[in-house]
């Protein structure tokens, strides 16, 4: 009886596999031979092809990563340089307060007109619901002048750009007088 190469039974190095299964060929090479050493050729080539390509797309990743990093920083630096002639000008003697909040304000709404440029929106909370995905609560206070659950005051905005949350805001939430919560700790 003849066995057949397998994984349990391999063929001992050395030994020919002609006799059970394969015959050379003219060239005297056996064709299983030929064709694992051009299956190898070929593993080998999609290998380094594959290589190739994670490099390539590495290089690609972080060329797109630097040039929108280039890109909002070349679209800030005017806000800096407004930021600088502020200064300048809050270091003259005869500069009053009420331009230098005027001059201030200028360079708030050119920072707020370039975050918008990029699609980032503030979260307005107060008054409306409180939602988690949005909010983070700092605290709650009883009131009977917004409705229970609601945001009475905005300590920080927060921000999205389009759907993804960039910061929440944190906010004070209403609750109605005397309704216990659950962060307050139980007395004994």
């Amino acid at each position: 009886m003849s066995e057949t190469p397998s994984a349990e039974n391999p063929i001992p190095p050395g030994e020919n596999a002609s006799s059970s299964s394969s015959a050379p060929d003219a060239s005297g090479q056996d064709p299983v031979m030929a064709q694992l050493a051009e299956v190898q050729e070929r593993y080998v080539r999609l290998y380094a092809d594959f290589e190739n390509f994670k490099k390539r797309a590495a290089r690609e990743r972080d060329e797109v990563r630097r040039a929108t990093t280039e890109s909002v920083l070349g679209r800030l630096l005017p806000v800096l340089d407004t930021f600088e002639m502020a200064m300048q000008a809050a270091a003259l003697p005869n500069t009053n307060l009420e331009s230098l909040k005027a001059g201030v304000s200028m360079i708030q709404g050119q920072l707020r007109n370039t975050v918008a440029d990029y699609g980032v929106e503030e979260i307005d909370a107060v008054g409306k619901p409180f939602d988690p995905a949005l909010h983070e609560a700092l605290s709650q206070q009883e009131t009977t002048e917004v409705t229970d659950g609601h945001v009475i005051s905005q300590n920080r905005k927060g921000y999205r750009m389009k759907d993804r949350l960039l910061r929440p805001a944190a906010v004070v939430v209403a609750r109605k007088p005397g309704s216990a919560t659950e962060n307050t700790p139980s007395q004994s």
